[in-house]
């Protein structure tokens, strides 16, 4: 294992792109195997607005991104790359660029009204004044066939579900559509960031998704590493990559009493919760927290840790608990009856519409963040990456369990292979300059993008999570379902409502 300090993450190409050859650019990009993986508006220190387009291409290549002034209107790449449908409009509602030929032209955050003359986010925006309402549900087909009923259902649906509405179409049983109505819990996450001190945007990271806050505090510190230039010690990149794993081992646990419940093995449930609980409180016994908070900062870690003596031999002896738990969870006919061909989601829709993390890898795309774009001490860990390509709930659930024993052997190599050293390096970035920070959250691939400005403190922070890819993706697996299905087929997809919203 090397001990050289590596800056946290990669270079990333930066082009300057005129907005009118942007879909020609976009398609060619996708073309030669590439994919976009979000878009956002920023201004820059003159107050001038500026388009982002963030790129994948091959594994270990620099990421691309294209940077360009809008010219109103700024001509959709929606059509030649779906998923980058949800930012443009995004963008609209929160910036008030318009764009032309988009394919779902209405609002998608300010769902239920904007105030009529400035965008929210518009420096001009009277934040005192309230906002007028109004009624929207997007592009819900038109029908006026006697048997089709519809259902407005949520936001508040259950127990303490997060809130979300769904509004069906459907014959008896059969659904014929499905339009999600997602931002009711928005909550101005990203512009929180804007002005605090980098310490307050850990603690904010950590916090946008309560189930994900390694995955957030880790792209957020490594993309402020990268604005500052920073070389983090190998130690913390090792620790932090045992976090990461720590954090998906807890949810996938938890994903897992989820899907048993929704096929009402209770027993299962109960089972599935209890190892959740365990690992959880591993994790307390190591960090002081069961949710793995207050560890990361720019630089690498608050403080040191030593998993070999607080949790070596507990994990050992959880690891044939959680082995004989998912044994036999997938040896019962009742449970496989009900996620065998539930809810398929073929390779074209998932590459077209962004699914992401154990979504897509169960669709046949074989991509991982941890292996394709390593950080943190991945690079030195040989990451397992499951793939499988039925696409249906039962394929979304194996490639978590086969996950769960990847994470558990990257835990193992961790603790056999830490290596001395310190765990903290001075992470100062420099006023106006940027980084991108990137992680494999257990939903998917999870991004950062920071801009420093005059001040040394963050003037802008754009958030690409997991669950607002899923999201997108997730009605193509409900359309022509069977209502009785649809919880079954929500839980397999594991998404969390906070994630997107933010």
């Amino acid at each position: 294992m090397s001990d050289v300090k590596d800056i946290a993450s990669p270079p990333v190409e930066m082009r300057t792109i005129d907005p009118a050859a942007l879909p020609e650019a976009v398609g060619a990009l996708i073309e030669g195997g590439g994919r976009m993986q979000m878009a956002y508006a920023l201004r820059d220190g003159s107050g001038a607005l500026e388009l982002r387009y963030l790129a994948s291409g091959r594994p270990r290549e620099p990421f691309l991104a294209w940077r360009c002034r809008p010219k109103d209107p700024v001509p959709s790449v929606a059509a030649v790359s779906p998923l980058i449908g949800w930012y443009e409009r995004e963008i609209t509602d929160l910036f008030g660029v318009r764009f032309t030929n988009q394919p779902e032209p209405y609002p998608l955050v300010l769902h239920r009204g904007a105030h009529p003359l400035v965008p929210p986010l518009d420096p001009g925006y009277p934040g005192d004044t309230p906002m007028a309402f109004r009624e929207t549900e997007g592009a819900m087909p038109e029908t006026d066939h006697p048997d089709i009923q519809k259902l407005p259902f949520g936001p508040v649906r259950a127990d303490v579900v997060e809130s979300a509405q769904f509004i069906f179409l459907y014959v008896g049983e059969h659904i014929l559509h499905l339009q999600p109505q997602l931002f009711f819990k928005h909550r101005g996450m990203e512009k929180r960031f804007e002005g605090k001190p980098l310490s307050h945007g850990v603690i904010l990271a950590e916090r946008v998704s309560g189930v994900g806050g390694v995955a957030h505090a880790l792209a957020f510190c490594q993309a402020v590493e990268q604005a500052a230039g920073c070389a983090v010690p190998l130690r913390a990149r090792m620790l932090r990559s045992l976090l990461a794993e720590l954090e998906r081992l807890y949810n996938h646990l938890h994903y897992f009493g989820h899907l048993a419940d929704t096929t009402t093995l209770k027993v299962g449930q109960a089972e599935g919760k209890l190892l959740e609980e365990r690992v959880k409180q591993i994790g307390a016994r190591l960090t002081g927290s069961r949710f793995l908070r207050g560890l990361l900062t720019p630089g690498g870690l608050r403080r040191d840790l030593d998993p070999g003596a607080k949790m070596g031999a507990e994990l050992d002896a959880l690891r044939p608990a959680i082995a004989d738990y998912l044994r036999r969870l997938d040896g019962t006919n009742s449970y496989l009856d009900r996620l065998i061909s539930t809810g398929i989601l073929s390779h074209k829709v998932a590459l077209d519409q962004g699914a992401t993390g154990p979504i897509e890898r169960a669709s046949g795309i074989d991509r991982d963040l941890r292996r394709d774009h390593p950080y943190g001490g991945y690079a030195e860990l040989c990451v397992t990456v499951p793939v499988r390509a039925e696409g249906d709930a039962h394929a979304r659930a194996r490639v978590r369990m086969a996950e769960i024993d990847a994470s558990l052997a990257l835990i193992e190599r961790v603790v056999r292979s830490l290596p001395d050293g310190p765990v903290r390096e001075a992470c100062v970035p420099r006023p106006n300059t940027e980084g991108l920070g990137w992680a494999e959250s257990p939903r998917g691939s999870l991004y950062y993008a920071v801009h420093i400005g005059a001040d040394g403190r963050p003037s802008r922070v754009k958030i690409k999570s997991p669950s607002y890819s899923n999201w997108r993706t997730f009605p193509f697996t409900v359309h022509d379902s069977n209502l009785m299905d649809y919880a079954i087929n929500e839980a397999s997809f594991g998404l969390t409502v906070a994630g997107c919203d933010r």
